[in-house]
């Protein structure tokens, strides 16, 4: 059919087995033909109707659960956007030629959606797969081991959903808590002396919606801030935990120490007794609004931008020295000072958004750089936004990232 339109609706009423097409408030929007045919419902009785209307658990049964385990399962693939394939149920069908009789019907159900443009989950594809048959074996007497087969299958399919549950649940939780505890380490910013700031941050796919990197905004005497990002190795709720004892250390250290290498130095001599915290990289910068100059100094992380006013991006590279831990004895740190104009941006992220398996780390800073010079007149909350949009994969992070976004 190449150069021809295909018609994609015909596709679907020929489409061998069971197919129907819900709308997310589980109403049927089309069925294909054999869904009609080995269902016994016709057009008329489906489209526009509610799900659970037309198929309701058997009330003649006080131990079914199938509606119950369908309806779950298609919220689920509602609230995550993704497959869900259910065990083996039983879903007992009212009879179409003896109103008020239950046949007693098996199913294996596969859920997915149908996503727009922006990845909202606009219809529910639900397929099924018929099996009565096969569980029934017809005309094996009690006690034939294919009847003994039939009731362990059975047996097997709920208590493997029920396992599923109880791991979606716990799931749940591990969420709850680690949503929360991010939401308590990583809150968002006060004004701090007049400067209007952004933070972000993304953790890696699969990452439980917590990751090590950090960030911190600091207002100190003097007219000054003090702005950090680190990244701890690992994800998920260890790296985080260690994250947020770093986070608060360093914290503590800028406030009373000379500068941002001496904070640099404080972190690293705690970090030697925090299990996990080997390798950590951070960088933190001194923001002095009364001299306009930025004192920063880094620890194995990527530079900080400073993004001028006319479009030019300076990396901030003059004083980087290794992660915190990976000198057995202790030395002074390095920092150095540059300055900044009224207006000027300064950007501090960590490695999730600038680098890529096989790439070298220029070719990142490179397309930061160009992101950043092409948005220069956005404010912090749209640049940073842009920055996360541009950069990291369609897909997601594969790496944890931390981004704050400062105007000067």
């Amino acid at each position: 059919m190449t150069g021809e339109a295909i018609d994609y609706r015909a596709v679907f009423h020929a489409l061998p087995g069971m197919v129907a097409l819900l709308t997310p408030d589980l109403v049927y929007a089309d069925a294909n033909e054999d869904f009609l045919s080995l269902s016994g419902r016709t057009h008329e009785q489906l489209i526009g109707r509610y799900l659970f209307e037309v198929f309701p658990d058997n009330p003649n049964d006080p131990a079914a659960t199938g509606a119950r385990n369908l309806e779950v399962s298609l919220r689920r693939v509602l609230a995550s956007g993704e497959r869900d394939t259910m065990a083996l149920q039983r879903y007992d069908v009212e009879s179409t030629t003896r109103p008020g009789e239950w046949e007693e019907r098996y199913w294996s159900p596969v859920n997915a959606p149908v996503l727009d443009a922006e990845g909202r989950t606009v219809l529910l594809v639900h397929r099924v797969e018929e099996i009565t048959q096969l569980i029934r074996a017809h005309g094996l007497p009690e006690g034939n081991r294919a009847r003994v087969l039939e009731a362990e299958l059975y047996t097997r399919a709920r208590e493997l959903q029920e396992v599923n549950e109880r791991l979606r649940e716990a799931h749940a939780r591990e969420r709850e808590v680690a949503l929360a505890l991010q939401e308590a380490m990583l809150p968002a910013p006060r004004p701090l002396g007049g400067h209007r700031a952004a933070v972000r941050y993304r953790p890696a796919v699969g990452a439980l919606n917590v990751c090590g990197d950090w960030y911190d905004l600091v207002e100190l005497p003097g007219n000054r801030v003090a702005v950090a990002v680190g990244d701890v190795v690992g994800h998920g709720l260890v790296a985080a935990g260690v994250m947020g004892q770093l986070r608060s250390a360093l914290s503590a250290a800028s406030r009373v120490a000379t500068g941002p290498a001496q904070a640099l130095e404080v972190l690293g001599l705690y970090a030697r007794s925090v299990e996990g915290a080997e390798s950590t990289t951070a960088a933190t910068a001194f923001i002095d609004s009364g001299t306009r100059t930025i004192t920063y100094s880094s620890a194995g992380h990527p530079p900080p931008a400073l993004l001028h006013v006319d479009g030019t991006v300076e990396f901030l590279d003059r004083a980087t020295d290794p992660p915190l831990g990976a000198r057995p004895e202790h030395r002074t740190r390095p920092e150095a000072v540059t300055r900044f104009a009224e207006g000027d941006m300064l950007a501090l992220y960590t490695d999730g958004l600038v680098e890529r398996r096989r790439e070298d780390i220029d070719t990142g800073l490179d397309r930061l750089a160009q992101v950043l010079t092409a948005h220069r007149s956005a404010d912090p909350d749209t640049l940073a936004d842009t920055v996360l949009t541009e950069l990291l994969p369609p897909g997601g992070a594969t790496d944890d990232t931390a981004l704050v976004v400062i105007r000067l």
